[in-house]
C-alpha cells in the first residue's frame, strides 16, 4: 500500500512540475514544409522502440510462465487466474508500450503502438493545423510511456527530438521519433494541399 501511495505522490509531483515550467515560445503555425513534386505520392515512416520496456516486458512475462507452472504444479493454493493473470496482462501493457511507429501519408499521420501495431491512433491532414519538431524529455512529459501533461498527450520512448502535431480542437499531440522534422514537413505540406 505504501508503495502506490508514494508512486502516486510522485506522479502529481511530476504533473505539477510539468504545469509550472514557464511555457516555451511556440514555432510559427506554418513550421517546415517539403516541395512535393505534382503527381508524386510521398510517405514518411519512422520506428522507435525501448528496449528497457521490452526487457520489463519480458521479465514480467517470464514471471506470469513461471505463476502458472506452480499454480498448475500444485505448488500454490492462489488459483490460476489469480496467481498468472497479473503478471501476463502487465507483460502485454508494457509490451504495448515499448514501440511506437508513424507514418505520414496523404490521409495524415498514423500512430501505431507494439509490435504488432495495435492499437493505433489516426488524425486525418485536414485537422491538423500544423506540425513542428521539438525536443522533449521524460522528465518534462511526466515519464516514459503514454503520457499527459500540460504538454499535451505524448509517446515518449526516449528523449529528444519529438514530432508534434497541433490540433484544430486546440490539443497537442507528440510522438518521440528520429527525423521528426522531416515528418513534421510533409505534414505541413499535406495540410497546405488540402486546403487549396
Amino acid at each position: 500500500m505504501g508503495t502506490l501511495v508514494v508512486a502516486a505522490a510522485a506522479g502529481a509531483a511530476g504533473l505539477l512540475a510539468a504545469r509550472r515550467a514557464p511555457d516555451e515560445p511556440r514555432p510559427a503555425a506554418d513550421g517546415p514544409t517539403l516541395d512535393i513534386p505534382a503527381g508524386q505520392r510521398v510517405v514518411w515512416l519512422a520506428r522507435t522502440s525501448n528496449s528497457w520496456l521490452h526487457a520489463l516486458a519480458a521479465l514480467t512475462g517470464l514471471l506470469a510462465i513461471t505463476a502458472a507452472v506452480t499454480t498448475l504444479a500444485g505448488l500454490t493454493d492462489l488459483p490460476f487466474l489469480l496467481a498468472a493473470a497479473p503478471f501476463a496482462f502487465a507483460s502485454l501493457l508494457v509490451l504495448g508500450c515499448s514501440s511506437v511507429r508513424a507514418r505520414v501519408g496523404e490521409r495524415g499521420l498514423d500512430v501505431a503502438f507494439g509490435p504488432f501495431g495495435w492499437p493505433a491512433r489516426h488524425w486525418a491532414a485536414e485537422d491538423i493545423e500544423s506540425a513542428r519538431v521539438e525536443n522533449r524529455a521524460p522528465a518534462q512529459v511526466g515519464g516514459w510511456g503514454y503520457r499527459l501533461s500540460g504538454l499535451g498527450t505524448t509517446v515518449m520512448l526516449r528523449g529528444g527530438e519529438c514530432l508534434v502535431i497541433h490540433l484544430s480542437r486546440g490539443r497537442e499531440f507528440a510522438v518521440s521519433v528520429d527525423d521528426a522534422e522531416r515528418g513534421a514537413a510533409l505534414l505541413n505540406s499535406l495540410r497546405a494541399q488540402h486546403a487549396s
